[in-house]
């Protein structure tokens, strides 16, 4: 098959990272959990996921026709936002207080509904539209990203209020 050995489809990478995020939201919620590991490894993986896409994704799929460029800016838009409430959950000093539930709770309300959105909209243009060869590409680049992202602490409070921040 063309691409093979190249590197994974980029729609691939993205939801298993999405798949993952739904993992951490459930040890998030559950009192038998622990629950302050999953919120740090969450904040890593949403932060490097978005980082990742915006530089290595969304701008090239802008190219291609039948992936919707306001749904790419509109991903973005919700990177943000998901970014805001992560801060929030962040700056809670008691893990399963009910402000630390209330905050988690505006989390994977946005971040959900941004999973969600970007797999009906995004994702499915870009497997419909877009080569499997470039999607390896693609997903090769935002791979590297992501891990460049995750070597770098990018989850801790002060990286996250710089991104928010900007």
């Amino acid at each position: 098959m063309a691409g093979e050995g190249k590197g994974q489809d980029v729609v691939e990478a993205i939801l298993e990272d999405h798949r993952t995020m739904e993992e951490l939201f459930r040890r998030m919620r559950s009192v038998e959990a622990d629950r302050e590991a999953a919120r740090d490894q969450f904040s890593a993986l949403l932060i490097a996921h978005g980082e990742a896409e915006e530089a290595e994704v969304y701008g090239a799929l802008k190219r291609f026709r039948g992936v919707d460029d306001d749904e790419v800016e509109h991903g973005e838009e919700e990177h943000a936002e998901g970014n805001e409430a992560l801060l929030k959950l962040l700056e809670v000093d008691e893990v399963g207080s009910d402000e630390w539930d209330e905050r988690l709770e505006d989390l994977v309300q946005a971040v959900s509904h941004h999973l969600d959105e970007e797999e009906r909209t995004i994702l499915n243009g870009t497997r419909e539209n877009v080569p499997a060869e470039r999607r390896a590409e693609l997903g090769a680049a935002f791979l590297a990203e992501r891990e460049r992202q995750l070597a770098s602490d990018c989850g801790s409070i002060e990286n996250v209020r710089k991104i928010v921040a900007r």
